[in-house]
């Protein structure tokens, strides 16, 4: 993928970008996005996949300014400004998911098609409890265990990775704890403002989804006019990295319908 830095908002913003076809903007969950993940080359295959890491994660900065996921979702919109992208399919997942609920509210006009994958950001459950699992309250073995089906396959080791990758790992999840935490990861407003999306949107989970649970995706679904569900088998929250083929293959049958 070609990788460059752009300056949107005074924010230098990594973006990524392959392939060729119908435009898509695909945002990146807690983990970051990274080139080499499995699912790329199956969705650049045949379209024109544009990546940007949110502020805070990979390489891109974070101003003082920028506090929550509603701030991220007008640089993104300035970014399709920039790249004078009007109507573009959008692939999201995890808060990249609730990043894209925001974008979708605020230009309903500009998204053909969106999937979302485990997405969060809605609150659709009981006040008194999370809708999510407090992951900065568990430690890092439990959290895999929502993470993945088999979590054995991805177990974080540091010692086999390069100290590059590790700093970019702790910078994506300080970044997360400080933009989704206070309430947590949920905007009270954005379920207020999901029945403007006029786009068809799929939202997907793992089977074996610990994050994001069946009852709280279909909650999500019904906020918007025209939805539907799906899951992705042998698969934890984070399926696009643990089963990329089927994850690509849900994603872009939908897209392409």
């Amino acid at each position: 993928m070609a990788a460059q830095i752009i300056d949107i908002a005074g924010v230098n913003l990594e973006c990524y970008e392959a392939g060729q076809g119908r435009a898509t903007l695909y945002l990146h969950g807690g983990e970051g996005f990274a080139p080499e993940q499995p699912f790329v080359p199956l969705l650049a295959k045949s379209r024109r996949l544009i990546a940007p890491s949110h502020p805070g994660f990979g390489r891109s900065g974070l101003p003082d300014w920028l506090d929550q996921m509603d701030d991220i979702a007008y640089i993104h919109m300035e970014l399709l400004d920039r790249l004078e992208l009007f109507q573009v399919d959008m692939v999201a997942c995890g808060v990249g998911g609730w990043i894209a609920g925001e974008m979708a509210t605020k230009a309903p006009e500009r998204f053909r098609r969106i999937a979302l994958s485990g997405p969060v950001g809605v609150k659709v459950g009981r006040p008194d409890r999370l809708d999510v699992p407090d992951v900065f309250a568990m430690p890092e073995k439990e959290v895999e265990k929502l993470l993945f089906h088999d979590p054995e396959r991805f177990r974080f080791d540091p010692a086999a990775m390069s100290d590059e990758a590790v700093s970019v790992r702790l910078r994506n999840r300080e970044t997360l704890a400080l933009l989704s935490w206070e309430p947590y990861m949920h905007n009270p407003k954005l379920k207020q403002r999901l029945h403007r999306v006029r786009s068809p949107v799929l939202l997907l989970r793992g089977s074996g989804d610990g994050v994001v649970s069946s009852d709280y995706l279909a909650g999500y679904a019904r906020l918007f006019a025209d939805a539907r569900t799906g899951s992705v088998a042998r698969a934890g929250h984070l399926a696009h990295l643990e089963q990329p083929q089927d994850f690509a293959e849900a994603v872009l049958t939908f897209l392409d319908a």
